[in-house]
């Protein structure tokens, strides 16, 4: 697949009888990733924090496609007790999960611990997707063409992991720590399509990025420089819609041609905008060693073990 191609969701296949899982689904990127799946016959699960929010957005897609399939969950990312009480939840309501989108995320909040007492950001956008994807990763195994999406970012290529100060005690910048975030999302979705291969698992974990999309992220970023420039000025003068960058996860998320392991990011200059396409991850975020440390304190953090099927 190439930018030249310009993949459209014209062209994402009939999902009928697929169930989908996308989380942060009532607005921006989530938004539109539900309204295209539904659309072409998918059912999706609207994971959201606010059930009013996830209703509206509910009301706003069949208002669209009247026979769309939806149905709205409560989970909180930040925290992991949410996270179980959805897992538990889905498995008693469903025998398989197709797709997990993990897409919700904050970014650039003043320093705030979760519930667990985790920086926000980290445990957000990545602990609680992590959690999330090792509660469900039975019903995913035993779904149709199975695949984790995880949402990264252009930023995970100037981040690092600060694995000794992951809270921001001796130094917190909130951009610095929204890139960790992104970053530890790209060594999670390496490592698991490392560890799913290794254990010959039908699931596949494929990475995506949006490029520069104008979402309510940057415009409910706190008051200040970055967000005037990117938020208020940047956003109308250079970003692309919710809808187009939207296009590498939905791309990631039912291309019958997506491999595992790939990351998917817009074909434009600098991988800003355009048409979907397979884009490079930074070395950190393919470095073995740093897979397997970030995975243990993931492990440790969340209390969740992966059961991956015994390799044959």
């Amino acid at each position: 697949m190439t930018q030249q191609q310009r993949w459209t969701i014209e062209q994402i296949p009939d999902q009928t009888d697929r169930v989908f899982v996308v989380t942060g689904a009532n607005s921006g990127l989530g938004l539109a990733t539900t309204r295209a799946l539904a659309g072409r016959g998918g059912h999706v699960i609207l994971a959201v924090r606010d059930k009013e929010k996830g209703d509206r957005a509910v009301a706003e897609i069949t208002a669209d496609h009247p026979d769309a399939s939806l149905e709205v969950r409560l989970l909180d990312l930040a925290d992991l007790g949410s996270v179980r009480g959805f897992a538990d939840q889905l498995h008693a309501d469903h025998s398989r999960l197709d797709v997990l989108i993990n897409n919700a995320g904050v970014m650039a909040p003043p320093r705030t611990l979760s519930a667990q007492g985790h920086e926000l950001q980290f445990a957000c956008n990545h602990l609680g997707h992590f959690a999330l994807t090792g509660l469900l990763l039975d019903l995913l195994a035993a779904g149709r063409d199975p695949r984790v999406v995880t949402v990264s970012s252009v930023n995970h290529r100037q981040a690092k992991i600060r694995f000794d100060d992951l809270n921001g005690e001796r130094g917190y910048r909130p951009m610095g720590y929204y890139n960790q975030s992104k970053l530890a999302n790209a060594v999670f979705g390496r490592e698991l399509h490392r560890r799913l291969t290794e254990s010959t698992s039908p699931v596949r974990s494929v990475l995506a990025h949006p490029g520069y999309t104008a979402t309510n992220l940057q415009t409910s970023a706190p008051v200040g420089l970055w967000r005037v420039v990117f938020g208020r000025i940047g956003n109308p003068l250079f970003a692309q819609r919710p809808a187009d960058g939207a296009l590498p996860q939905l791309y990631a998320a039912t291309d019958p041609d997506v491999q595992s392991g790939q990351f998917i990011g817009p074909g434009g200059m600098a991988e800003l905008r355009g048409a979907p396409t397979r884009v490079e991850l930074a070395p950190t975020a393919s470095d073995p060693a740093t897979g397997r440390r970030l995975w243990e304190l993931s492990e440790q953090l969340t209390d969740v073990r992966f059961a991956f099927p015994a390799s044959v």
